[in-house]
């Protein structure tokens, strides 16, 4: 019989852990009807996982999340195939730098009381058994314990539902890669009493062993050489006798609490979204949870597509392809760094050379960081190889390097080289607003470009300038990052609008007019955008203004407007010193002679001749000065600040 709630819903997420609860309280926050799905009567009370890193962190504070949570405790060192390594070295300066413990059933509880309060909806005992996309809708099919069948239909619905999920076998995704050649047993045991041990070798095998604060010890071991079990839960006798050819120590007489063994499967799925159906956290794909990794993989996952499913349904903008190049991408990523660190931890004695050599390379400080980053998920879609169902290495213009959650503001947007940036930005991942003064076509064209390419943005109207101009920026701006993120968070800001002195206009010619208005739109808007966007600002963001090679090379007639850049880099230098406190750089990005799209570059001997002042000779592109901007604005730049970056192609050389 159908279901109270077969109607009245937008997305029907599938599977209520902990990347299908953020996904729908993002959802629920953007003003989206949202359904949750779950076979499970009540929430679990093992915690499976309990690790969390720094972007993770990040996606939960800027979610009000961490508030919800209260303080977390420090998770200490991390490691690299049970090689210690420091996490802090992703990110020094950022306060969720190294790991952090929350047992994953406070997790779920909060994130349901987030989505409930948001207006999500949550059946329990709910099992899917049907699904049908008939191309204008999703039904599925649930049946409660009591067998009654429920019939619900919506625009889209997302599978979160673990790493047998059924979503992914009823809309008949292909689940490329390997299956497991090992595995390890583990468990939650009261009443005993072993030595603390973290990955410690030992002839037969490997044991970690840690005490939780109620008591209970929770211990994982692998037996070298073991083969993989099948799919049942081990018994504790199973467990003991494992912890007991490994160790010599006896654990049979505890209680357990609760058990199961995970295995090195390393599969993804070929394609993230199936029409009008989707895939996060374990449904996409399934890897040892080494470090925690798995979780915050997931949670990545969700925290993606929440914004992607907000805009397509409430305003009609397709970024649905956009999730599945970033998020395979990512995964791709995570599942090759784990594969690695499985061979380094749960090989036998043949695999000792390698692990003292990678014992010797985590000497060096670069290492450490690349490898931290990695984990911490600051750095997983800077290289992405080829991982399972992957065709390779994607080109550098296809990289989101950023992570979907960032979010940007490029003043004077709608064309040339602030059109170029917001391009360059949303083609790494980030949400774009496209900042215009008069030319709403241009603004369009620009947005409609980078949605083409499955990127985000929307456009923001303000007269720089003007009286009021930044104020009306603004409102813009945080209408337009809170509709679609649920937030007002500001990761980058761009300073690019800007206004030069007329041609054939020499200093003689300047009138006090003109000259206040270079000023007003060069120099004062920028400082006052800048004061406007400190709160929105997060720890680690990053402002970028652009300035112009005339503060270096002399042309007369373009005095006052070189004055206004000027001015710029004085805002850059004090804002630098100001804001690195919390983690914020500010650098300005000095382009030279650059086509902008004006008639001036359609001559070609104009064009050859300001060619001539490079050292390259040529005239720059506008994406030339795009990709310096973008890359200041990663934290591959973080240690980068208060600089003045000559874009000009050499032209201040002389």
């Amino acid at each position: 019989m159908p279901g109270p709630h077969a109607t009245g819903t937008d997305v029907i997420v599938v599977g209520a852990g902990p990347a299908g609860l953020l996904l729908a309280g993002d959802l629920a926050a953007g003003g989206v009807r949202v359904t949750v799905l779950e076979q499970l009567i009540a929430p679990m009370t093992e915690s499976r996982a309990s690790t969390l890193h720094t972007r993770t962190m990040r996606l939960l504070a800027d979610r009000g999340v961490l508030d919800r949570l209260g303080p977390l405790p420090d998770g200490g060192p991390g490691h690299f195939g049970g090689l210690r390594l420091d996490l802090t070295a992703a990110a020094p300066a950022d306060p969720f730098a190294g790991q952090w413990k929350c047992p994953q059933t406070r997790l779920e509880a909060v994130l349901a009381e987030r989505a409930a309060q948001a207006g999500a909806l949550l059946l329990r005992g709910r099992r899917v058994t049907e699904l049908v996309d008939t191309g204008d809708l999703v039904r599925v099919t649930a049946v409660d314990p009591h067998r009654h069948r429920h019939t619900f239909t919506a625009a889209y619905l997302v599978g979160c539902d673990g790493e047998r999920s059924t979503v992914r076998d009823l809309a008949g995704f292909e689940f490329a890669g390997r299956s497991a050649t090992k595995e390890m047993l583990r468990a939650d045991v009261a009443g005993i009493d072993v030595p603390a041990r973290r990955f410690e070798r030992l002839p037969h095998g490997l044991a970690t062993a840690a005490r939780w604060p109620d008591g209970s010890t929770r211990v994982m071991v692998h037996v070298y050489g073991a083969t993989p079990r099948d799919r049942t839960e081990p018994s504790f006798a199973e467990i003991a006798a494992a912890w007991a050819a490994v160790t010599g120590e006896a654990i049979g007489h505890g209680t357990p609490l609760w058990r199961n063994a995970f295995d090195n499967t390393n599969r993804q799925v070929t394609e993230y979204r199936r029409g009008r159906v989707l895939l996060a956290g374990d449904a996409a794909h399934r890897q040892m949870p080494v470090g925690g990794q798995a979780l915050n993989l997931g949670l990545r996952d969700a925290a993606d597509l929440g914004g992607r499913l907000v805009a397509r349904i409430l305003r009609n903008v397709d970024g649905l392809d956009g999730y599945h190049r970033a998020r395979h991408r990512d995964g791709a990523r995570t599942l090759s760094d784990i594969a690695a660190q499985t061979v380094l931890l749960l090989g036998g004695p043949e695999v000792e050379p390698v692990r003292e050599l990678f014992a010797e390379l985590l000497e060096f400080d670069s290492v450490r960081a690349h490898l931290a980053r990695t984990i911490a998920g600051l750095g997983t879609e800077d290289h992405p190889p080829a991982g399972p169902g992957t065709g390779g290495t994607p080109s550098t213009e296809e990289s989101d390097i950023m992570g979907s959650s960032k979010t940007a503001l490029v003043t004077g947007s709608s064309r040339g080289i602030g059109r170029a940036i917001a391009q360059r930005l949303a083609a790494q991942g980030a949400l774009v607003a496209v900042h215009y003064a008069g030319n709403a076509d241009a603004a369009r064209e620009t947005v409609e470009s980078i949605e083409n390419d499955g990127g985000r943005a929307f456009s923001v109207q303000a007269e720089l300038g003007a009286p009021g101009g930044v104020h009306q920026l603004f409102l813009g701006l945080e209408q337009g990052l809170k509709e679609r993120t649920g937030d007002t968070r500001l990761d980058i800001l761009v300073n690019n609008a800007g206004t030069t002195t007329p041609d054939g206009v020499t200093p003689e010619d300047v009138t006090p007019e003109d000259f206040d208005r270079l000023f007003a739109v060069n120099a004062k808007a920028p400082f006052f955008i800048v004061q406007r966007a400190l709160p929105l600002l997060p720890i680690g963001g990053r402002i970028v203004n652009i300035s112009s090679g005339l503060t270096r090379f002399a042309n007369p007639d373009q005095a006052a407007y070189a004055m206004t850049k000027g001015a710029i880099e004085q805002l850059t230098l004090h804002f630098a010193r100001y804001l690195a406190p919390r983690g914020i750089t500010v650098n300005s990005v000095a382009p030279g002679i650059t086509n902008n799209g004006s008639a001036l570059f359609d001559i070609p001997e104009a064009v050859e001749q300001m060619a001539q002042l490079s050292a390259f000779k040529r005239v720059g592109e506008a994406g030339d000065v795009a990709d310096v901007v973008a890359f200041l604005a990663t934290d591959e730049a973080r240690w980068i600040t208060g600089s003045f970056v000559d874009a000009t192609g050499g032209t201040l050389l002389g």
